[in-house]
């Protein structure tokens, strides 16, 4: 069986080891993408880490919701290694 606390188990992680930046997709359950990195950004020891938010969905109020909630940049896949 899959694991799908992806979101958790990556906040988790983030706080147990170092890391220079975060590359996390919107779609993951329980916890969202968006709710990983509103949750990254209140943490004092995290907050301070550029954060890609990756997905398949490219509407405009999600592209906005990212930015406003503090993504470093925002990237619809498929991309390629030239676009990060």
């Amino acid at each position: 069986m899959l694991n799908e606390n992806y979101g958790v188990e990556a906040f988790e992680k983030l706080n147990q080891s170092y890391f220079v930046f975060i590359i996390s997709d919107w779609d993951m359950q329980p916890m969202t993408g968006i709710e990983l990195l509103r949750k990254v950004l209140a943490s004092e020891t995290l907050k301070h880490l550029q954060f890609i938010m990756v997905t398949t969905d490219s509407k405009t109020l999600n592209i906005i919701d990212a930015k406003d909630s503090g993504a470093s940049n925002y990237i619809v896949k498929p991309f390629f290694g030239d676009t990060l």
